[in-house]
């Protein structure tokens, strides 16, 4: 299982938020890329990054903070936010991504990810925000009717490289991940999922390395790395072992 620490970008800089409010967001590190070098030498094969600001603008934002971390680091990247067309997926993804985010555009336009999934194999991953279950968009500020699993079934035999499945109330706050729809949502999909919401704690970890079985493959963490809750060499190196 693979363990993804969160760079969220906001006005160039690294932030957390709290349940997606951008107006409770705190800042951990100015310079996203010498976050993310932090992140490569404690020993992470994967970093993730969110452009929130495009997430709300519907386009790119904190461009010039996502080329910084790609010449940061040598580990893959995988950005999510405000890419909603063609030609931006195919301008991250030549510019050096190796996998970009489909958010609202799943829910939008789910014929286009599945054009995606075909003319970029393996690159293409789903982001599916839930709020009491049904799926939020545009930078998590409306929520729609459509149930997460639902929109995940969508996406069943399309090519995704995994959704990466958000409990929104979760997010930030600190209290645990929802490991049983997390579980869940990766059971019915039938597609490999990425944990991401409320994982403060190792045990945290231990729970959703426990639903491997179930299809979880990854978990993405960021305020737990950012205050010391989570070591990331050790969850590193928790999440390798047998």
């Amino acid at each position: 299982m693979i363990l993804f620490p969160a760079i969220d970008l906001k006005g160039g800089k690294c932030v957390r938020l709290l349940r997606g409010d951008m107006d409770a967001a705190t800042t951990f590190n100015e310079d996203p890329a010498d976050q993310a070098r932090k992140f490569e030498a404690a020993g992470c094969r994967w970093i993730h990054v969110v452009d929130l600001d495009g997430a709300f603008a519907g386009a790119p934002v904190n461009a010039p903070a996502v080329r910084a971390i790609l010449g940061a680091v040598k580990v893959p990247v995988q950005l999510g936010g405000g890419i909603r067309d063609a030609a931006g997926i195919a301008a991250w993804l030549e510019a050096g991504i190796n996998r970009v985010i489909l958010g609202t555009v799943a829910l939008r336009d789910p014929e286009l990810v599945k054009r995606a999934c075909r003319d970029w194999p393996g690159r293409i991953v789903v982001g599916i925000d839930a709020r009491g279950g049904r799926v939020a968009v545009e930078g998590w500020a409306e929520t729609s009717d459509v149930l997460a699993v639902d929109l995940a079934r969508k996406f069943a035999d399309a090519g995704v490289a995994a959704i990466v499945y958000t409990d929104i109330e979760r997010d930030g706050a600190m209290g645990g991940p929802n490991v049983e729809a997390t579980a869940a949502l990766a059971r019915s999909s039938g597609i490999p999922v990425i944990a991401s919401g409320g994982v403060s704690s190792l045990d945290d970890l231990r729970a959703l390395k426990a639903h491997a079985a179930d299809g979880i493959v990854g978990v993405i963490s960021g305020r737990a790395l950012y205050d010391g809750r989570i070591d990331l060499g050790q969850a590193v190196r928790l999440l390798d072992a047998a």
